[in-house]
């Protein structure tokens, strides 16, 4: 099989196409052919060896695939060779083949896409996990969305909508804006063009729950026009920067920083987990929730798909097809 190979953490230029031989199963694995594969930020960082888990080199970049059973272990019962799935493994995926436990996958019906199978695991599980589990989202309150263009951001504005919330996306162009407004932002707010904190200020209305996978300068800002018990929840530092809160402020507003670590969560709540992930494959197959794929590379395009994400040129997801 071809995989793309990561032989020492650095620059994505030196990751090289690869032909190994086929994972060999453990017990309770199955062996999938990848169809399509998700690239998201993560990635990136864990070439570089700057993300918080640090795989043993050489490794295969991905974490997110769908694709179809070809082999499985003795007490698979579950899952049938021939069976669509769509799964997720810190690495692996951006191979033509790999080796996962069974429960790391979810049986997908046909109509759901190869390309949405691999686009909804990480950030639309990890919307789920932050609106759900973390903040506790009601119907009738206001969402604010930071990096609202982006992968995560894109999922907080379809779900908020979908849980019965009003969304303010915050992006930095028009193009971006205009998508999020197409999945349902009520209000926008370029950051490039207006000063942030007065159009904040500007709103009507206060801010029940911030949504911010971006860090950087405007955390704060958006912390502060919190409503009284609101929650800024912490998905992720895009923005490279990890701001520094003025604690003061949580005891003014009575409002919470939340963090949101979906890959931990997983680990120690692996039933919730799973039940997140059936409800969100639920709502892709019904069409209440759609994924926006902006480009599709090929295997060999791979270390251009990362760039294309690290250059911060991505809007919704990024996929790698087989």
């Amino acid at each position: 099989m071809k995989a793309l190979v990561c032989e020492a953490f650095g620059a994505v230029e030196q990751l090289q196409i690869k032909e190994l031989s086929t994972p060999k199963l453990k017990a309770a694995e199955v062996l999938i052919d990848i169809k399509a594969a998700g690239v998201n930020f993560p990635d990136h960082l864990m070439v570089q060896g700057l993300y918080q888990f640090k795989p043993n080199l050489p490794f295969i970049p991905g974490a997110e695939f769908s694709g179809v059973v070809s082999a499985k272990s003795a007490h698979v019962n579950f899952l049938e060779i021939g069976q669509r799935v769509a799964g997720f493994q810190m690495i692996g995926a951006f191979a033509e083949q790999i080796a996962v436990p069974a429960m790391h996958c979810l049986p997908m019906s046909d109509k759901v896409s190869f390309e949405q199978g691999a686009s909804f695991l990480i950030t639309y599980g990890t919307a789920y996990h932050a609106l759900k589990d973390r903040a506790n989202l009601k119907a009738g309150e206001t969402v604010l969305v930071l990096g609202a263009a982006g992968g995560v951001g894109i999922a907080c504005i379809e779900l908020s909508k979908l849980m019965g919330a009003k969304v303010v996306a915050v992006a930095s162009t028009a193009e971006k804006l205009a998508l999020c407004k197409e999945y349902g932002a009520d209000y926008t707010i370029n950051y490039k063009e207006e000063d942030f904190k007065a159009a904040l200020k500007a709103l009507p209305f206060g801010i029940d729950v911030v949504c911010d996978p971006v860090g950087g300068d405007y955390s704060e800002t958006a912390l502060r026009r919190l409503n009284y018990g609101g929650r800024l929840l912490v998905i992720g530092f895009t923005a490279g920067k990890i701001p520094k809160i003025p604690l003061n402020l949580t005891l003014l507003k009575s409002c919470q920083i939340v963090g949101v670590f979906w890959g931990k969560f997983l680990e120690i709540h692996p039933k919730i987990g799973m039940t997140n992930h059936v409800q969100l494959l639920k709502w892709i197959e019904a069409e209440q929730l759609s994924p926006y794929i902006q480009k599709s590379f090929s295997l060999t395009q791979a270390k251009d798909a990362l760039q294309w994400i690290a250059k911060r040129k991505a809007m919704g997801k990024v996929v790698i097809k087989m």
